[in-house]
């Protein structure tokens, strides 16, 4: 599946969305270990990867190669910002019509649209994959991210009050929500 996209950011500099490519496995890795230290909302922290440079490279690759998921990179100037990706919950007839949905962005680039501009990306992506239903798990506390997926359409279904447990804070409420595509 391919995507590539220039988008205006609210402070007026131009962002790309691409796919992520075999050569983008050590600014990706880097954009993950940032990412993943600058907020506790996020599944993992950054000890928690276990892909190398190879691994991730080869990641980015079949998802470069496959016509149902995706791997998608924000890139302002020659920097990797961001990151967001479809992947199927499961080739088995009954649930291969649904996908997870995950996006990440630097702290430093908050607020900038790149998060917005990178959900519907994976939602266009996720539509022309064709599937039905694209989903997410997100910590309740975070109430940007919420507003945003209610913006493009998600809806809460369900919650587990002790679905995170985060280093810092303890049992972290995870929300879970949908969007019929």
């Amino acid at each position: 599946m391919q995507y590539n996209q220039v988008i205006l950011l609210k402070n007026g500099v131009e962002c790309c969305l691409r796919n992520g490519m075999e050569s983008d496995a050590q600014a990706v890795l880097d954009n993950f270990h940032l990412t993943h230290g600058e907020t506790d909302y996020l599944l993992t922290y950054p000890d928690e990867n276990c892909f190398d440079v190879m691994q991730e490279s080869q990641f980015l690759k079949e998802k470069l190669e496959s016509e149902h998921e995706i791997e998608i990179v924000a890139l302002v100037g020659n920097a990797i910002v961001g990151t967001a990706g479809i992947e199927a919950v499961g080739k088995k007839y009954k649930i291969r019509h649904r996908a997870e949905f995950g996006v990440s962005v630097a702290k430093e680039f908050w607020g900038l649209g790149i998060g917005r501009a990178l959900t519907a990306a994976c939602i266009e992506c996720a539509k022309a994959a064709g599937y039905i239903q694209l989903e997410l798990n997100m910590v309740a506390g975070n109430t940007r991210a919420f507003a945003m997926y209610q913006k493009a359409g998600f809806v809460e279904y369900g919650r587990n009050p002790k679905g995170f447990h985060s280093r810092s804070t303890g049992f972290q409420e995870v929300i879970y929500m949908r969007l019929e595509l």
